[in-house]
């Protein structure tokens, strides 16, 4: 299997090295298949903070259209790019980034456990999509996964598609699925900038490996000599989604919650092989290895951490150095130093860290997951290598002592502490507040489902709430599981959301940046106060605590049906989902491509023929 890729635009090498560094196998496993990907990708150093094209049909010249980004830091062109608000109107370019995603089922072993996995190219994690603020993306994905066959869309998570809501990517609210060897070509702006990933939004697809990381590069708001690229933590499943879904869906609730089987940073991790299940008699392989990053003397470095799990909340830090938080999801905050951070399911936070001129030893960055009720894995602690000459070079172990005291708290950084770099206040008071309640109960039939105001999710394949809304239906008596929120022609919206349940959620809005202006705990009730009203935090995923509440708003300028949803795989396959229909008056306005109707004409000849297993919500 060719591991190498070059990428057309930018020449950049994909680097590659065996997990499996020892061969050994218990006794009586099988063998590895020898098509199986025991190999895992490490993304490379990002030479650049800007990105040029080598495409040829790119209509304008190269250039930095937000500012002069190599220029010295006391030249006019610098200071205009240090003012580059993401909140404005990103600039366009007129440059391309193209890429070609295949979707398929193969066989991986990233922690040397040999399992079936959904993959993008064949590589996990998927490839890196790198482009600058305000580039075109065009992303051409191909469903090719077969035995058996399955739908799928991918999403890019935390990219507003302002006017183009119908390339978001969620299965039943902006598009149908992209049938089973069929293709669907999604064309969008990079309306943000830093870091982000992208993944497969259809059911809990995703957690079998669909997903990769998104660099978006831009003005240069904190100054750092070496960009060392995405660092992903996630927890890792050896059951096939599928699998996993089946438990959820269950009347014993020791049954629902499946924990994950081990923690990665960039698709690596040890296992120990001896833990398998009795009976279990799938391939696996001892010392498959960590993932390994060169620092360099008396330089600051730029770690792009996100959590792209599936369930597990967890807290990072990198051994006797301290982080300098520059970002939260896509939004610049003013410089804070932290000992560790804290990162829901889709959450990302961007730091630097300095290296003193004389340091030469070796450290480890390491992430942990919390116990129950924040989260579940069986493995919840990963190590990466930090190192400068010989990657070989064991580190001693010596986490922060604040690392190890607070690992067991699942919620984000206080609001004081988060200021965003550019201040944005709302145009005007909200006009509409829409208050939702979280509950964990159960169906008629006694299974576990999570309900919003009462009504857990489901979504129909078949029928797109943005579709429907086009054509000027935008109510739903027949479907109230479709979970819709129409906020009609409102301008200004707020949402406080109480969490009723022993979990915390991170939750997600599709379609913006919301403002957080306020979360309370331990059965709390909003009093009405906002932490620093002038410019309050701004992301697009925020942990709502158990047993607590989180007051959200937004500026309804953003036209579309946007998912808003926790970001625990499970937990939204159980109906923690909610459709935001804003201005659906301005939705039947929008001309949406042809192809998007062709999609759904081929999802619907493919289920006249074939039955989908849609046991849960479908996302």
């Amino acid at each position: 299997m060719k591991l190498l890729r070059q990428v057309h635009w930018v020449a950049l090498l994909w680097r590659h090295f065996a997990a499996a560094q020892d061969g050994s196998s218990a006794p009586g496993d099988a063998i590895f298949d020898a098509d199986v990907l025991t190999d895992v990708f490490e993304y490379p150093e990002l030479p650049v903070d800007f990105l040029y094209t080598e495409d040829p049909v790119t209509p304008l010249p190269q250039g930095v259209p937000w500012g002069a980004a190599h220029e010295p830091p006391s030249s006019p062109a610098t200071k205009l790019a240090k003012r580059a608000n993401p909140w404005e109107v990103p600039p366009l370019t007129g440059v391309i980034r193209r890429y070609n995603f295949k979707i398929s089922r193969q066989k991986i072993a990233p922690d040397g456990y040999q399992k079936s996995g959904i993959l993008i190219n064949g590589q996990f994690p998927g490839p890196l999509i790198e482009a600058n603020w305000g580039d075109t993306i065009v992303v051409t994905v191909k469903n090719d996964i077969k035995k058996p066959e399955e739908g799928t869309a991918l999403h890019w998570h935390g990219l507003i598609q302002k006017n183009t809501p119908w390339e978001d990517g969620v299965p039943s609210v902006t598009q149908c699925p992209i049938a089973p060897g069929q293709t669907f070509t999604y064309t969008f702006i990079a309306d943000s900038y830093g870091t982000s990933w992208y993944h497969s939004h259809f059911s809990g697809q995703y957690a079998d490996g669909s997903w990769g990381p998104i660099v978006i590069h831009g003005p240069k708001h904190a100054q750092y000599d070496v960009d060392l690229g995405p660092i992903l933590v996630t927890d890792h499943y050896h059951r096939n989604y599928t699998d996993i879904t089946q438990r959820l869906f269950s009347t014993d609730f020791n049954v629902v919650a499946t924990p994950g089987d081990n923690s990665l940073i960039n698709g690596r991790n040890d296992w120990n092989c001896s833990l398998k299940a009795p009976g279990d008699t799938a391939p696996c392989k001892n010392n498959a290895g960590i993932a390994k990053f060169k620092f360099k003397k008396g330089k600051k470095h730029l770690l792009r951490f996100a959590n792209t799990g599936s369930s597990a909340f967890t807290t990072i830090s990198v051994d006797g150095h301290n982080l300098t938080v520059i970002a939260n999801d896509f939004v610049p905050v003013q410089p804070y130093q932290v000992q560790y951070i804290k990162l829901g399911v889709g959450q990302r936070t961007d730091v630097i860290v300095e290296i003193g001129p004389n340091e030469n030893t070796p450290f480890y960055i390491r992430a942990q997951s919390p116990g129950a009720p924040c989260a579940n894995t069986l493995q919840p602690k990963v190590k990466a290598v930090g190192y400068f000459n010989n990657p070989n070079v064991v580190p001693v172990d010596n986490p922060w002592p604040s690392f190890t005291q607070t690992v067991e708290v699942c919620h984000n950084a206080d609001l004081e502490d988060t200021v965003p770099l550019y201040p944005h206040t709302l145009p005007s008071a909200p006009t509409l507040t829409e208050t939702l309640e979280f509950t964990l109960g159960t169906n008629a039939s006694g299974h576990f489902l999570f309900f919003v105001n009462g009504s857990a999710f489901r979504g129909n394949f078949n029928h797109p709430i943005l579709l429907l809304s086009n054509l000027g239906n935008n109510s739903y008596p027949n479907d109230p599981q479709w979970n819709v929120v129409n906020f009609g022609s409102n301008q200004v919206v707020r949402m406080v959301l109480y969490n009723q349940n022993v979990r915390s959620h991170p939750m997600h809005l599709h379609g913006h940046n919301f403002f957080v202006e306020k979360i309370g705990y331990n059965n709390e009730t909003w009093d009405g106060t906002i932490v620093r009203p002038t410019n309050p935090q701004r992301r697009d995923t925020q942990v709502v605590p158990a047993w607590g509440y989180m007051v959200i708003s937004f500026e309804a300028d953003n036209p579309g049906a946007w998912a808003f949803h926790c970001h625990v795989a499970w937990h939204v396959a159980n109906g923690l989902y909610v459709t935001v229909l804003e201005r659906p008056e301005l939705i039947q306005q929008f001309t949406i491509p042809a192809t998007v109707a062709q999609t759904c004409r081929q999802w619907w000849a493919y289920t006249n023929t074939t039955v989908v297993d849609q046991i849960d919500s479908g996302l």
